[in-house]
């Protein structure tokens, strides 16, 4: 395949790499192997992309997909994350079975696909004893059939939830139950390399919380002897500060960094609400964070110091979290709130467009360990071609970044994941849109009446 003739190359790299000189990208065997200007090859297929831009497929690093047809519910339209959790995530997991969650997924992968996002990472967290089906080999399937990267982040509880305990659906699993069934997905669906198209991850849903303290240094140990990463939710809002402190008597970072918690190979969402010394151990520590802005203004959070922990030395990414939370659910919409976001907390000089486009592509891509997320010879050739011929894009001196800066969504010629065709002319080629949006209806009617 040889992409010709790009208006503009944009990288997903920092400083002089953010742009490529282009105006051609030639793709192998899966992976981008020249750019520059290049002659086609006898039989070569060719992709015309005069008056486009080219991107990296976007990298979202936390979502909860079982969440997708749980979007704007009236009860907790106004709610904080104290109120909006039993009102919406812990009263609908009863209703999500087999089919619900695969209607689930397909709605938000696909709406992912759309915005020009190629990975996802799935912070999946409904597992009860008896569960009766496989979320994971679902949700695996399902990004498959749209042809996206997924990492499945194994999640969990193994305390009770309190005022929940004679709710099925609700139950705790043992750490030893959890573990086991980690082995089992690393063994049937895991692929180590550095272009896998499918990793597990081991993920409980909250450190402390919802997972016993003293659980953890083990479940960091058996993550590292599989040779897999770790993530979990931390910090998202000043609730879980203060309860950490007062029963541990130590700041969230800290409690995590003594139980193994911290390094390279863990990532947390959220991290809204750190103190100095947190920034810095995290940087120190080359940890990850999975930014959600979208949602946190949604539910009133706070604002993550990510450029904070980026200037530390701290893996930082992008993500939608679950569309429960953050309705639109696409990665250009979080690419273009943070950017909007941070400026207007600390003014202009916070965040520039390219470091954002870093977070949500490359910066997402070294988060899991994956070598895409970048548009450089070698990485895998993970590809959004936008098409610019909206209006909202018009004017526009220099049109490299007018899909960052512009907001809404423009339209896909071509979105690839490691040289296959995902997305074509706006469409994802077998997909009845419309079919799929009855089923979502039906999904939504289902769960109301649970």
């Amino acid at each position: 395949m040889l992409i010709r003739n790009a208006h503009a190359i944009v990288t997903g790299l920092r400083g002089e790499d953010a742009r490529a000189a282009g105006p051609d990208i030639r793709v192998e065997d899966e992976v981008i192997r020249e750019i520059g200007k290049l002659e086609p090859r006898p039989g070569e297929e060719q992709l015309d992309a005069t008056d486009c831009v080219v991107y990296p497929g976007w990298v979202c690093t936390h979502h909860h997909l079982f969440q997708t047809l749980m979007k704007g519910v009236p009860e907790a339209l106004d709610a904080a994350l104290p109120e909006w959790l039993p009102r919406v995530p812990w009263t609908y997991r009863r209703g999500i079975d087999a089919k619900t969650l695969e209607t689930a997924a397909r709605v938000g992968l696909v709406e992912l696909a759309l915005s020009g996002c190629t990975t996802v990472a799935d912070h999946h967290y409904v597992y009860y004893p008896g569960i009766g089906f496989d979320g994971a080999a679902i949700l695996f399937e399902a990004a498959e059939r749209i042809g996206l990267r997924l990492t499945l982040c194994r999640g969990g509880s193994t305390k009770p939830l309190p005022g929940y305990e004679s709710a099925d659906y609700l139950q705790p699993e043992t750490a030893d139950a959890m573990v086991a069934d980690v082995e089992r997905l690393v063994s049937r669906f895991h692929e180590p390399g550095e272009y896998a198209r499918r990793r597990v991850a081991l993920a409980p849903t909250t450190p402390g919380h919802r997972v016993r303290a003293e659980e953890m240094p083990g479940l960091a140990q058996a993550a590292r002897r599989l040779g897999i990463r770790m993530h979990t939710h931390l910090s998202e809002d000043v609730g879980f500060v203060q309860w950490v402190e007062e029963t541990y008597r130590q700041r969230p970072v800290d409690f995590c960094a003594e139980r193994g918690w911290l390094g390279p190979d863990v990532w947390f969402a959220h991290l809204c609400h750190l103190d100095e010394h947190e920034i810095a151990l995290l940087g120190r520590t080359r940890t990850g964070m999975a930014h959600c802005p979208g949602s946190n203004c949604r539910i009133g959070s706070g604002i993550a110091p990510a450029p904070q922990l980026a200037a530390a030395g701290a893996q930082v990414s992008l993500a939608v979290d679950g569309t429960a939370s953050n309705e639109p659910g696409d990665m250009l919409a979080e690419v273009h709130l943070a950017l909007y976001l941070h400026r207007a907390a600390q003014g202009v000089g916070a965040l520039g467009v390219q470091e954002v486009v870093h977070w949500g592509s490359q910066g997402g891509a070294q988060v899991l360990g994956l070598r895409t997320g970048a548009v450089k010879a070698g990485f895998a050739a993970d590809l959004a071609v936008y098409s610019l011929d909206e209006p909202r894009y018009f004017g526009f001196h220099d049109l490299a970044f007018a899909p960052v800066l512009g907001g809404g969504r423009p339209r896909l010629r071509r979105l690839m994941c490691g040289g296959r065709t995902v997305v074509e002319r706006g469409e994802i080629p077998g997909l009845d849109l419309g079919e799929l949006g009855a089923r979502a209806r039906r999904a939504v009617a289902q769960l109301r009446a649970v």
